[in-house]
């Protein structure tokens, strides 16, 4: 029998992939056949999986989305135009409130960092990995490092996000908080230390 190759592979897994069930009867023979060992559960491998892949087709589509916009360049010299930004600061925070016009289509850049965002003023359908949602002010959320969105203005809106940076040049600024692509994300994993820190102190309480 002739050794497969990662294209052959590569060609199963998009023309015949197994389902979730037939996966796991696999893993679990090679795993007694094999005497193998593993470091993560069957689900939480199969849920990454599918969510990375997920991504993935999100990121591609999104881009083609992006693509799609910048062929309309009427449309965007007047985004550019009358999306007037205003620059703010506090300690250690870069404050930046853009308005948008109503019915545009706005794609955004890739986010590096985590940060609180605010809808001030109007009502915006914003499309995700996540699924699409319509908001309207005052709204507030979280948006995650790795973010990328395409945005459609049902009115105008005051759109405002809140980043943590101790510098002043807004070019600077945008170096650190906006990634040139996913690849130069900075991930940081969960921080359970604090969490912990709190279970404590409850338990001591209770105590």
């Amino acid at each position: 029998m002739n050794d497969l190759t990662m294209a052959q592979i590569d060609e199963q897994i998009k023309n015949a992939p197994l389902s979730k069930e037939d996966a796991k009867k696999h893993f679990i023979e090679k795993t007694e056949e094999w005497g193998l060992q593993h470091t993560f559960y069957f689900d939480e491998a199969w849920d990454y999986a599918v969510h990375r892949r997920k991504q993935k087709e999100f990121r591609e589509k999104i881009a083609e989305f992006e693509q799609a916009v910048n062929a309309h360049p009427a449309k965007l010299k007047a985004v550019h135009e009358i999306n007037p930004t205003k620059h703010s600061f506090a300690d250690g925070q870069y404050i930046r409130e853009i308005f948008n016009p109503a019915g545009l289509f706005i794609v955004t850049k890739i986010h590096n960092k985590t940060h609180p965002f605010f809808l001030m003023q109007g009502e915006m359908s914003i499309f995700s990995q996540d699924g699409i949602e319509r908001i309207s002010a005052p709204y507030h959320g979280i948006t995650q490092a790795g973010t990328k969105r395409a945005i459609y203005t049902h009115t105008e809106c005051v759109f405002v996000t809140v980043h943590a940076t101790d510098k002043l040049n807004i070019e600077d600024i945008e170096e650190e908080v906006i990634a040139k692509s996913f690849d130069d994300v900075k991930l940081l994993p969960p921080n359970i230390e604090q969490v912990e820190n709190l279970i404590s102190q409850l338990q001591e309480k209770v105590v």
